[in-house]
């Protein structure tokens, strides 16, 4: 990652972290809940992605340095709020497949967001319960 990378996935990272996701949390947006690493607490973070059969297709922006992917790399069971409804599954990273191809079949707004800001494209897949 170049310097100019990181410093793009630092800026952008913060934004969400202090602004975008404590809005978005109040939201009935569609939702990943890992469980912390380090705390043992639920983290919910908004997402952007589609349910096709009984899998939630996701696209991180920053991959593995995405604070709920590093969650996620400690233990893959999550839940999905999709339509207002929790979900459990296990998440898988996927990191073979295409994330602008996989971006294709998701969401254009949150796409286009995730193209825009991404520094790390990761896709990821979460087979529901």
């Amino acid at each position: 990652m170049t310097d100019r990378q990181d410093l793009k996935r630092r800026v952008v990272s913060a934004g969400q972290r202090l602004v975008v996701n404590p809005v978005a949390r109040r939201l009935p947006l569609t939702m990943i809940e890992t469980i912390g690493r380090k705390t043992g607490q639920p983290r919910r973070t908004p997402v952007g992605g589609r349910l096709i059969n009984n899998q939630f297709w996701i696209v991180s922006e920053h991959g593995e340095h995405s604070q709920y992917v590093r969650n996620i790399k400690a233990n893959p069971a999550v839940r999905v709020r999709i339509n207002g409804d929790w979900h459990t599954g296990i998440a898988h990273l996927l990191p073979d497949d295409d994330p602008i191809q996989r971006l294709r079949n998701l969401p254009r707004l949150n796409s286009a967001a995730v193209r825009a800001m991404g520094t790390d494209l990761l896709t990821i897949r979460v087979d529901l319960d």
